[in-house]
């Protein structure tokens, strides 16, 4: 597997601990990522679930990184995660900054590797002579 691939292993099975926080313990899910807002049990499991399908977007990728569409697919989910926790720290100040940090340095490391290594995983296609 390429390094990338690991990495994104990495990503996947850390993102796996905010699913269990969203299910299972939202008052530390408050706490680790959002401020100064109510969180109701259904935001906790609706935000569980939307981190569980980016934890097994990060799994396909990494084993599949040939895979072009799931490659931008796990790109873009990257880019959405990182535009709602700004959107969430900037306009509704319901994040604090140490919490956007962590966050863009998961998220900003994939979207800089993913997009500096576009091209690198593709197949080649053998020419018919």
């Amino acid at each position: 597997m390429k390094l990338l691939g690991w990495w994104l292993m990495l990503v996947g099975t850390l993102r796996l601990a905010s699913v269990w926080f969203g299910f299972f313990d939202i008052w530390a899910l408050r706490l680790a990522v959002f401020s100064n807002t109510t969180m109701s049990e259904a935001h906790g499991r609706t935000f569980g679930v939307w981190t569980l399908l980016t934890c097994t977007l990060c799994y396909l990728c990494a084993l599949n990184l040939d895979n072009r569409p799931l490659y931008l697919a796990t790109f873009l989910s990257f880019i959405y995660a990182f535009g709602h926790f700004l959107s969430e720290f900037l306009i509704y100040h319901t994040m604090e900054l140490r919490n956007l940090i962590t966050v863009g340095i998961f998220a900003g490391t994939s979207i800089v590797w993913m997009l500096l290594q576009w091209n690198s995983h593709q197949r080649v296609k053998a020419k018919n002579s």
